[in-house]
């Protein structure tokens, strides 16, 4: 069993398949398997087949989906441990008894209303892909890295989130 999910996703229309930025899809998405190859043809037809622009959040919108997500994590029992919310993407460090899948699906959702709710977009805006990655983390040295690389090796800081280390 896992000891935690590092859950991704990014924004509509952000991180098309065939960018230079990186992409993985199904036969992509194993704990350390390669990439997809960047292919501008295949990035092309994606963006031509977009039905909305593309979405990146301002900081205020960061803000909203941060604390939206602490809130929903905090509901659940979910223990979030690290949350990092960037213009074109989420970082998520979570442990929890729950199918990642289904988590980042509750997390897109719940930010998405509150965003609606406080006037960014209709219901009808899309905001995220349509998936994420969510790997599985079977070691503590995974997990910290994932917390790492979420909180310090993504520029500076926008919309974050760190669960404060246990004190003895």
């Amino acid at each position: 069993m896992a000891l935690a999910y590092f859950i991704t996703f990014s924004t509509y229309g952000t991180w098309l398949h065939g960018s230079e930025k990186r992409s993985v899809d199904r036969s992509h998405n194993a704990y350390g398997a390669e990439f997809l190859p960047p292919n501008a043809d295949q990035e092309q037809a994606e963006g031509a087949a977009m039905l909305q622009a593309a979405y990146v959040m301002g900081p205020r919108e960061r803000d909203i989906v941060r604390d939206a997500l602490v809130g929903l994590a905090k509901e659940r029992g979910w223990d979030l441990l690290a949350l990092h919310v960037r213009s074109n993407h989420v970082h998520l460090v979570v442990a929890a008894e729950r199918d990642p899948g289904r988590m980042m699906s509750d997390m897109k959702a719940r930010a998405s209303r509150e965003l609606t709710r406080a006037g960014f977009g209709d219901a009808e805006r899309r905001r995220w892909s349509r998936h994420g990655s969510t790997r599985h983390l079977f070691r503590i040295a995974d997990v910290e890295a994932a917390i790492r690389y979420s909180l310090d090796e993504q520029g500076e800081r926008m919309a974050w989130y760190a669960k404060e280390p246990r004190t003895q």
